[in-house]
């Protein structure tokens, strides 16, 4: 599970080789106090070895009631796969309400974003450049620049985005 042989694990803990050896082969069960310096060589914390659950596979499938907003009152941005710890990029499905906004102050963070608007309208200024985009159009920066979403139409706009990496 994490790529250590028997000696690099025992070198780790601090318990000799044999002992790593046996406990694999399920001939000894270890003492708490010897179990807690195999994890320790790992590491891995005593309470999350009882709670592990190698046969669990990752969430692959998130239904709409699963993605928390965690936008504004007029912006909505839900968040897919907000339960993976440890991820690379975030995938964001982002509602706009008409004349709503990301904010006065210009956006700026490390990486890179992109997406596609699905419906309605957004105005996008990137670096000093303003652009109106329509459904079916997109966009991909860096995320250094300088930028800001807003909806200037009467009608809702709906965009699938994603960053890396993730900051939100």
């Amino acid at each position: 599970m994490y790529g250590l042989s028997q000696r690099e694990l025992a070198k780790r803990s601090g318990v000799t080789n044999g002992l790593i050896s046996l406990i694999e082969q399920n001939r000894v069960s270890p003492s708490v106090s010897s179990l807690k310096k195999v994890l320790d060589g790992v590491p891995m914390a005593l309470a999350d070895f009882f709670t592990l659950d190698l046969a669990l596979k990752p969430q692959v499938f998130f239904p709409k009631e699963e993605l928390p907003d965690i936008g504004t009152a007029r912006v909505a941005l839900h968040l897919v796969a907000s339960n993976v710890a440890k991820r690379s990029m975030a995938v964001l499905h982002e509602f706009y309400e008409p004349g709503a906004d990301t904010g006065e102050e210009m956006l700026t963070h490390g990486g890179e974003e992109g997406g596609v608007v699905v419906r309605g309208r957004i105005e996008l200024t990137v670096g000093g450049e303003t652009r109106t985009l329509g459904a079916g159009d997109g966009y991909y920066f860096r995320s250094t620049l300088p930028h800001r979403f807003r909806n200037t139409s009467r009608e809702q706009c709906e965009i699938v985005s994603a960053s890396a990496p993730p900051t939100l």
